[in-house]
């Protein structure tokens, strides 16, 4: 039997990518979440290097979704209520240019969308600064090394988790219950 699922790929830019993949992997229709680096201009970079600021890259992460489950639109609602878009290469007390706030779209039906969605979270006059967001288009995706994977799940009782990504994750929760696979509420 064949899997007649039509996936599509999303790649997001939000911030720590230990935090964002805790958050989509959670999100029902979401098939597999990578982290790893994107945006940038070196070929395979590296955790150190991409922290050095001088690849280009962001800490991104690269999510694969069933869209008769759960819309691109919907992801992008996620994305946008799980960090702040209104900070320059920082979220929280992490700053760099690795943890900017970054669409990176994989077609035009994409860039219209996030567009869209950006423009009427502006509009919207939830925050009292302009959305920095940057809305570029899909170039290259380059996994993280293997001990990023699973870091929250992985490493629940870490300082980092309990006051940085357990909150996030709360929101998560309460904004998006429905949209939570069960195994997670």
């Amino acid at each position: 039997m064949s899997n007649s699922k039509k996936l599509q790929t999303a790649t997001f830019a939000n911030g720590c990518f230990w935090c964002t993949e805790a958050i989509f992997k959670r999100i029902k229709g979401v098939e597999s979440v990578v982290s790893g680096y994107s945006g940038g201009d070196v070929e395979n970079p590296t955790y150190e290097e991409v922290s050095s600021e001088r690849t280009g890259h962001a800490e991104s992460l690269q999510v694969t979704f069933d869209p008769s489950i759960i819309s691109y639109s919907t992801l992008l609602d996620v994305f946008w209520a799980t960090h702040d878009p209104t900070t320059l290469n920082r979220q929280g007390n992490d700053v760099g240019t690795q943890y900017r706030s970054e669409i990176f779209y994989h077609n035009n039906e994409q860039k219209k969308i996030a567009e869209e969605s950006k423009a009427k979270l502006d509009a919207s006059g939830k925050y009292p600064d302009p959305i920095v967001t940057k809305i570029s288009a899909y170039k290259k995706f380059y996994p993280a090394e293997n001990y990023h994977k699973d870091y929250y799940d992985s490493n629940r009782s870490a300082a980092y988790c309990r006051v940085v990504i357990d909150p996030k994750v709360q929101k998560l929760m309460e904004k998006f219950k429905d949209e939570v696979k069960e195994e997670y509420k």
